[in-house]
């Protein structure tokens, strides 16, 4: 049986993986964009993007654009695979009720 990942579990952490894995793989996201689209202060988006990207199931891409500093997420191969493995396992929790 598939098992849930403890990582991604976490609600907002899930958010971010949800928002993420429905972008083209080469595609990016911005910070502020995914921040209030999950309605989070910088801080605590800051806090759980540092521990997916700790995980390898993001990437952060940090450039200057006009002179602006500028973030942009993905999510990575490892992350949208855990993140698929994630949704089966709950898929099998509400089919199993």
């Amino acid at each position: 049986m598939a098992e849930l990942n403890e990582t991604i579990h976490q609600t907002v952490r899930l958010r971010i993986m949800a928002a993420l894995v429905t972008l083209e793989p080469t595609n990016e996201i911005d910070f502020t964009y995914l921040r209030d689209l999950l309605e989070v202060t910088d801080g605590n988006l800051g806090a759980h993007l540092r521990k997916l990207e700790e995980v390898g199931y993001i990437a952060v891409n940090k450039l200057f654009v006009e002179r602006k500093p500028r973030t942009f997420i993905s999510a990575t191969p490892e992350g949208r695979r855990v993140f698929q493995e994630h949704v089966a396992a709950l898929e099998l929790i509400l089919k199993s009720k």
